[in-house]
């Protein structure tokens, strides 16, 4: 493709070889690229590292943004690939630059010494051996704000295993619960399955949500309760941000208001109030969806109500909504290769 970028890249990473990272289990040797320069497996990336942007992103739930901005690591494909996804090109593979491991590491301290409250890994499932590597030398050299992990939650068990002691907050979405939404509009119909038990995975390597209290120098759970979490060092975050748990995002689609609230429900009895719910209303039609008229529209006011509504009805009290005509709003930001 041409918006396809090239950075050298010195290091390989034995597990892409016959890659099995996400749950489409391609079994592809990504160390082998197409024609194009793409990888051969669903998420269409070789086994180097491309990013599209590395920069701060002021865009995500309050307590993971806040003012000084998320250090938010755009990753170059994607295994879900939704029909309707607002970074299709991104992706689909068709914008990246590739960067070694050591650049990689560079980016994550460099996001910090901007005033990022925490690096942000944006679609990171097809990386996570290349991530881990470059994690590690990061909190060697220094790094010590939180780390995220923004994902689908279309995860394979054993890659959320590797991450255990490198990601503090975990930000899944849980798309779909009806199997029939999955497999139309993201080609999988096993969704709902691995995305809750990837989430399971998720909560028990982090618990419940935890923030700082930066005055008292202090961690502080949703209640207001003292925590004592094991950190080397208080991040130079601002006060109020999340440094350890789990926000799972569902974005409500135009038309399923009925699955949206099946997601709301299966979450709230699992997890109850030990995880923030973000309620998202931002869908936006974007060209691809033509094929799909029931998606070429905005989300309204009121089914995003009767969704609020029935999450206020089932008890919950840790949530995220927005509010205004965020869809008219731009949370697409420009994938120019910034801070890559």
């Amino acid at each position: 493709m041409e918006n396809i970028q090239e950075y050298k890249c010195e290091e390989k990473n034995e597990m892409s070889n016959q890659c099995n990272l996400c749950p489409r289990n391609c079994n592809v040797n990504r160390a082998q690229t197409a024609k194009n320069g793409l990888g051969v497996g669903y998420c269409r990336m070789p086994q180097d590292v491309y990013l599209a942007r590395a920069a701060l992103h002021y865009w995500e739930e309050p307590c993971i943004s806040g003012t000084h901005g998320s250090g938010a690591v755009f990753f170059s494909g994607c295994s879900m690939r939704c029909v309707f996804c607002q970074n299709a090109q991104i992706a689909a593979g068709e914008i990246g630059k590739r960067v070694d491991l050591g650049r990689l590491t560079d980016i994550f301290l460099e996001l910090q010494d901007q005033g990022a409250n925490n690096i942000n890994l944006v679609t990171p499932t097809h990386y996570v051996p290349q991530i881990v590597k470059s994690l590690m030398r990061a909190k060697e050299q220094g790094l010590a704000i939180p780390v995220v992990y923004n994902t689908s939650a279309y995860e394979h068990p054993d890659t959320i295993k590797r991450l255990e002691g490198l990601v503090d907050i975990y930000l899944p979405d849980l798309k779909y619960a009806d199997a029939e939404l999955s497999a139309k509009y993201s080609a999988a119909p096993d969704y709902f399955m691995v995305a809750a038990t990837a989430i399971q995975n998720m909560y028990e390597q982090v618990g419940t949500p935890v923030f700082l209290d930066k005055q008292k120098k202090i961690y502080i759970d949703s209640n207001d309760n003292e925590i004592s979490i094991n950190r080397k060092q208080i991040p130079d975050i601002e006060d109020g941000m999340m440094v350890k748990g789990m926000i799972v995002r569902h974005l409500l689609l135009p038309g399923f208001v009925n699955d949206s609230k099946k997601v709301i429900q299966y979450l709230y009895e699992t997890y109850g109030n030990n995880c923030y719910i973000s309620i998202m209303n931002q869908y936006t039609p974007l060209p691809q969806v033509a094929a799909f008229p029931e998606l070429n529209r905005k989300i309204t006011k009121r089914e995003y109500n009767k969704v609020i509504e029935y999450a206020l009805d089932l008890g919950v009290e840790n949530a995220f909504i927005q509010e205004g005509k965020t869809a008219e709003e731009s949370f697409i930001p420009a994938f120019n290769y910034e801070g890559v």
